[in-house]
């Protein structure tokens, strides 16, 4: 099967390490994504239903209106990938543009439009919830139509849901399997990475999601794979699991000269029943 990107540019997506986690991943009826991101694991795998789920409203609401109506936004979409929209002034009045507007079409074609002209693609709030990622300077933003039309197609194996975390582990049943791509651990005390969605995502949370990963995997028999950074916390955290670790290239600037490996691992909680 030849490798698919996402059409979103993603900070932390899994496109590089979606051949070993489709080794882990079992076989299920359905692939529950509590975590999308995305979706470089939803388009690289191959399950008959998916239960896709982020926190981040945008992305959820950009996914389901490209799953009921792809040919109208993607011609919709690339009117706004004109060289007369690639500078900043254009730039900052459309991002002003997306913080004012309650309109989810419309937001949809913008946040489109700000991941692949902002700065690394990355996608970042502030504390009032106001997309706030500053302009990128690409010679010539890439429209990724091939990526959308694929993505459209495959989501009509998939469900959309923008909940916390923990309402995709009330969903799941036997039978299914569950990936979980949080937001990172910092490699070190002092590193840490603005949420993508407004709210962050502490230690706690970082610990329910192992505590709800060994109840589903040992107490209702639902398998579990996390990825995450490799880390004392994570090593404490995912201790039940079976630990397989990476080493994975992270870019950190945009020109490709701030690259590092970096320490990952994939936590899998297999099927199995203690009474």
């Amino acid at each position: 099967m030849k490798k698919q990107r996402a059409f979103l540019k993603w900070a932390g997506g899994k496109y590089s390490l979606v051949e070993a986690i489709n080794q882990l991943l079992p076989p299920a009826d359905k692939l529950i994504e509590p975590f999308v991101g995305a979706g470089s694991v939803f388009l690289n795998s191959d399950y008959d239903h998916y239960l896709l789920n982020d926190i981040n409203a945008d992305l959820i609401n950009l996914y389901q209106i490209i799953k009921r109506r792809p040919k109208t936004f993607i011609e919709d979409a690339r009117r706004l990938f004109e060289m007369r929209n690639n500078q900043a002034d254009a730039f900052y009045a459309l991002r002003r543009e997306f913080n004012q507007s309650d309109d989810i079409y419309h937001r949809s074609l913008l946040f489109l439009y700000l991941n692949r002209h902002g700065y690394n693609g990355l996608c970042r709030y502030n504390a009032s919830g106001q997309f706030n990622v500053p302009f990128g300077k690409y010679k010539k933003p890439y429209f990724p139509q091939a990526e959308l039309e694929f993505f459209a197609e495959k989501a009509k194996k998939a469900t959309f849901t923008c909940q916390p975390f923990q309402n995709s582990f009330r969903r799941a049943r036997k039978g299914h399997a569950i990936y979980c791509d949080p937001p990172y651990l910092p490699l070190s005390p002092t590193a840490s990475f603005t949420s993508y969605a407004s709210g962050g995502f502490s230690l706690d949370e970082q610990a329910i999601l192992a505590q709800k990963a060994e109840r589903a995997a040992f107490k209702r028999g639902i398998p579990v794979l996390i990825s995450n950074h490799d880390t004392e916390h994570s090593r404490l955290f995912y201790h039940k699991a079976k630990l397989t670790e990476l080493q994975v290239n992270r870019y950190i600037s945009q020109k490709g000269d701030g690259r590092s490996k970096a320490a990952e691992l994939l936590a899998f909680y297999p099927a199995q029943l203690f009474t």
